[in-house]
């Protein structure tokens, strides 16, 4: 029951956003553009029409059979705040009740710092203060580690050498609004999930390399977080014993092997980089032909195939998504990877599609703010109070545009 309620909050939110990206639709229109039945799409826009977040307008002219009435959204004018935040910098953006990505900034930020959380406080009250929207409907936070729920934002991250930070309960106090925090690569994933490659396939496997390497996993329409919220550290899978020294501590990690410093590390001590290159100093290097920055690259991604491959034949899902800053690289990371994980996927696997994504670093904090974006859909309960506030504000928003309307 619980999962069959997911994939119905999965089904709501594209019809959101899809009207919203492309203006009124027909119900047979979002049936075609989402390729989902339109018994399937009746039932969904009758719940979002109780719910207050369609409306019916005009009818498009006739064929021969019954007018179609269009659907709207009830109202354009919510927005939520979604931030990304990594050891050095932090993305804030802004988007749309359809997800669209309204503004964006990027700000230099130090997660060691002693004032790191003051500082990305400050950052946020210079976003929020200059937004367009008001109210805003909520904060969703993306944070490199564990946290043990989306309500409460309690953070653990080796990436940024934070121990039960409560940042959800801090973010709250200062800013007065609604705030959200997840795993990053599970935020990210719930955006593939509502707006990008993922969308309309129930069983998805995302995986993100750069810096980490991390995994998201929607199984049965459902984006699993695990028992404290840390499901889908690929990147901690162990691969070599006794291997170079992880961030986690342990050894021989994937992440340790493939991950953008692990790379570079081996570059420099191959004598293709300085002590102070950098990883797009080796993709320069592999651009201009290097046969040994290339193979550096190829050797990288034969390792994520085959540990890639593991995790198909236990997951059996029914797409691969691959994204992040890593991708920028791909054509080279292809040489080893593809061999190495169609020869170990069991063989019925062997033709998983496996789709690279362009990279936005704004996805990240996309994938934030469709924590807020999905609230009205959690079925889960998932948000709890915060949910519950950011469908008051959502509510409000609404009521506020259909007064501007009569006037």
């Amino acid at each position: 029951m619980k999962q069959s309620s997911d994939r119905a909050d999965a089904h709501r939110s594209a019809v959101l956003a899809r009207i919203g990206a492309r203006g009124p639709m027909s119900r047979a229109d979002l049936a075609r553009e989402l390729a989902v039945s339109p018994a399937l799409v009746t039932q969904t826009t009758k719940r979002l029409l109780a719910d207050g977040l369609l409306v019916e307008l005009q009818t498009t002219p006739s064929t021969g059979g019954r007018p179609a009435r269009l659907l709207g959204l009830a109202t354009t004018s919510g927005a939520a705040v979604g931030v990304k935040v990594v050891a050095g910098h932090v993305t804030v953006i802004e988007a749309g009740i359809d997800g669209t990505v309204l503004r964006s900034v990027t700000d230099p930020f130090d997660a060691t710092a002693p004032t790191a959380v003051g500082e990305l406080v400050e950052i946020l009250r210079r976003f929020v203060a200059t937004s367009r929207h008001d109210p805003l409907l909520g904060i969703g936070v993306g944070i490199p580690g564990s946290v043990d729920a989306q309500a409460t934002g309690t953070v653990d991250s080796t990436q940024l050498g934070w121990q039960h930070v409560p940042l959800g309960d801090i973010l709250r106090r200062e800013l007065a609004m609604p705030v959200l925090v997840e795993n990053n690569v599970n935020a990210l994933t719930m955006a593939e999930r509502l707006f990008g490659q993922a969308r309309g396939h129930d069983d998805v496997l995302v995986v993100t390399i750069g810096t980490g390497v991390g995994a998201g996993i929607v199984s049965d329409g459902v984006v699993l977080r695990g028992a404290t919220g840390s499901v889908g550290e690929f990147g901690h899978l162990p691969v070599v014993p006794d291997g170079p020294v992880c961030q986690c501590g342990a050894h021989g990690c994937l992440e340790a092997l493939v991950g953008e410093h692990a790379i570079v590390r081996d570059a420099v001590r191959r004598g293709l980089l300085e002590q102070d290159g950098t990883i797009t100093d080796l993709q320069a290097l592999a651009d201009d032909g290097d046969e040994g920055a290339r193979d550096l690259f190829a050797t990288a991604g034969a390792l994520l195939g085959r540990a890639l491959a593991g995790a198909v034949n236990l997951l059996d899902p029914e797409i691969v998504v691959v994204l992040g800053e890593g991708v920028t690289a791909w054509p080279y990371w292809a040489a080893g990877f593809e061999p190495a994980l169609r020869s170990a996927v069991i063989p019925r696997k062997r033709g998983i599609v496996v789709a690279v994504e362009t990279w936005q670093d704004d996805r990240w904090a996309q994938g934030a703010a469709s924590l807020v974006l999905s609230t009205p859909f959690d079925a889960q309960g998932r948000s709890g109070e915060q949910g519950r506030l950011v469908r008051e504000r959502m509510n409000v928003s609404s009521r506020t545009e259909q007064a501007e309307v009569a006037r």
